[in-house]
């Protein structure tokens, strides 16, 4: 049985992921610092933010087939209004959490020579936003970071792909005024906003035999909002 290992799986995106993979027969381990919504998914309480925490924790799991670095945080404020605690805890959740989970369990792929690694981006790494500099610079930087990590690893038959989704009905987003919300619809041509299980179902299809030969790369999982 392959096992996985879904960051920030307690809810959203996170979830839908940890379901589906959890559907296939795989054995999901959810590391998030909130509980999950629903019972019976092996979870584990895990500041990704902190080297040595994760590093622990990745000890007493041992080796994992599949990572999914979802985990991901905002803090959104217009540049002039950021104050510096905006700036480092979405860096560290969303970047260094990524490093850090990658960090810990890439030997135990490496000495296995199999591993499949899905990062989530976001559309917002690609083409920025206003008020969102933070989260922008973190999103960015993950796919910078599954591009190197493809070319180190990649003959070792481990995959690194970034999916980066666009409008996705998630707790964060259904906050949003409906004005916010019927703005993002009409630049999607899908004139639609994506799910949770769209997201699952491209990780699902990434770390299958059948995408063996893809990595390195970046999904914009976003209905044609960014071309």
């Amino acid at each position: 049985m392959k096992v996985a290992v879904v960051t920030g799986g307690s809810k959203g995106i996170g979830l839908a992921i940890a379901q589906k993979l959890i559907s296939d027969g795989i054995k999901v381990i959810i590391w998030d610092v909130i509980e999950p919504i629903v019972p019976d998914i092996e979870f584990r309480k895990v500041n990704i933010a902190s080297f040595n925490e994760v590093k622990e924790s990745a000890n007493k799991i041992g080796d994992i087939d599949i990572l999914v670095n979802n985990a991901g945080i905002t803090r959104d404020k217009l540049l002039m209004r950021m104050k510096e605690e905006d700036w480092d805890s979405v860096i560290a959740v969303n970047l260094k959490g990524t490093f850090n989970c990658t960090h810990a369990f890439l030997p135990g792929m490496i000495k296995k020579r199999y591993g499949r690694i899905v990062n989530i981006s976001s559309v917002i790494g690609i083409i920025g936003n206003a008020g969102q500099s933070n989260y922008a610079a973190s999103k960015a930087g993950i796919i910078g970071f599954t591009k190197s990590i493809a070319k180190e690893v990649g003959s070792r038959n481990i995959t690194c792909n970034a999916i980066a989704p666009g409008f996705i009905l998630t707790e964060m987003t259904q906050n949003l005024s409906p004005q916010i919300k019927e703005s993002y619809i009409k630049s999607i041509p899908l004139a639609r906003a994506g799910t949770p299980e769209d997201i699952a179902n491209t990780v699902q299809f990434l770390i299958s035999d059948e995408a063996s030969y893809i990595t390195g790369q970046v999904i914009n999982l976003d209905g044609g909002m960014v071309m």
